[in-house]
């Protein structure tokens, strides 16, 4: 080994390698001892069913990830996705409308009750946890009497982001889409620069003359949309919009976003981080099922996992301010 290589390995820092990179690092950690735990898990059709099971839950904190970085949170993402994927149905079965504006008519609805929701919290100065909340039961709400508590059939359009694109899942196909376009608005854009200014400090973004209530208004219509892909994805997968649909994936958009590193208290996250995060979840799932562990216990096993990772953005903010 030449002098200069030892002296790039002498300066390597690992704690701040595994800082930045800890969740992908549990991640392959996870994924080893799933592997030796169980023959089932590296196999082809397990995989296909991971890449599947990931794309609503990434999806959702996708646009989870907007929200927190910019520092406010989002407790209505399951019920905005529930409430989307019924009016695209009551839209195809009821109002007569084509596949196709049945579709666009989910998407709008998520991107509405999002903006509703950056409207209260940006200029209606409710706290984004307490608008939110009240969001979550209202969209819920609105979701049962539309659907009178019965599951509505789904467009063709929306059945088939369920199917294939030949060999590979349209869930997973989607995933991608949107991981990019996520990316892209987070790293490449001047609202997603100013996402981590408003979160970093967001009267200081003021003071620099950040429009911040309308940067909080987008953040949160985004996040609402990506909500309404998330519970079409949903939709198509059980070829219907199911009143009860993702109840409780909030937690899991929330988990994921800071699994993969984002802080709560904003102005720190990254997608990559994010889509790990989701995956570290849905992988832990997926081997505890394996390994016909309960539900019950899975359940103990996640809020553990959240209360880990809660834990290290603690200590690393800790860290960071010394």
């Amino acid at each position: 080994m030449t002098d200069t290589m030892q002296a790039r390995a002498r300066s390597f820092d690992y704690k701040k390698f595994l800082s930045n990179n800890g969740a992908l690092v549990g991640l392959v950690v996870l994924c080893l001892a799933l592997f030796i735990a169980t023959p089932n898990f590296l196999t082809g059709q397990n995989l296909l069913n991971i890449g599947i099971q990931v794309s609503t839950v990434a999806v959702l904190a996708f646009g989870m990830t907007f929200v927190i970085v910019a520092g406010g949170i989002d407790l209505s993402v399951g019920s905005v996705a529930a409430l989307s994927a019924t009016v695209s149905g009551w839209f195809f079965a009821s109002a007569g409308l084509p596949g196709w504006m049945a579709l666009v008519g989910g998407l709008v609805t998520g991107l509405v009750i999002g903006t509703v929701n950056g409207l209260a919290s940006a200029y209606g100065k409710l706290p984004s946890f307490i608008a939110t909340l009240a969001m979550l039961s209202v969209a819920r709400g609105l979701t049962l009497v539309i659907s009178d508590g019965r599951p509505i059939s789904t467009s063709p359009e929306v059945s088939f982001l369920g199917g294939d694109l030949g060999p590979i899942p349209m869930p997973i196909i989607v995933l991608i889409g949107t991981a990019l376009i996520a990316s892209f608005v987070l790293n490449r854009t001047v609202i997603g620069r100013s996402m981590y200014a408003v979160g970093g400090n967001a009267e200081a973004a003021r003071l620099s003359g950040l429009p911040v209530k309308r940067i909080t208004v987008t953040v949160f219509a985004l996040a609402g949309l990506f909500a309404a892909v998330a519970g079409l994805l949903l939709a198509g997968r059980l070829d219907s919009a199911q009143p009860q649909a993702a109840a409780g994936y909030e937690l899991d958009a929330i988990a994921a976003v800071v699994i993969g590193g984002a802080s709560l208290a904003g102005g720190v996250g990254r997608i990559s981080g994010t889509f790990i995060g989701a995956l570290v979840l849905v992988v832990i799932r997926n081997g505890l099922n394996l390994l016909n562990v309960t539900s019950f216990w899975q359940q103990v096993v996640i809020g553990l996992v959240i209360a880990v990772a809660v834990g290290f953005d603690v200590l690393r903010r800790k860290t960071s301010s010394r």
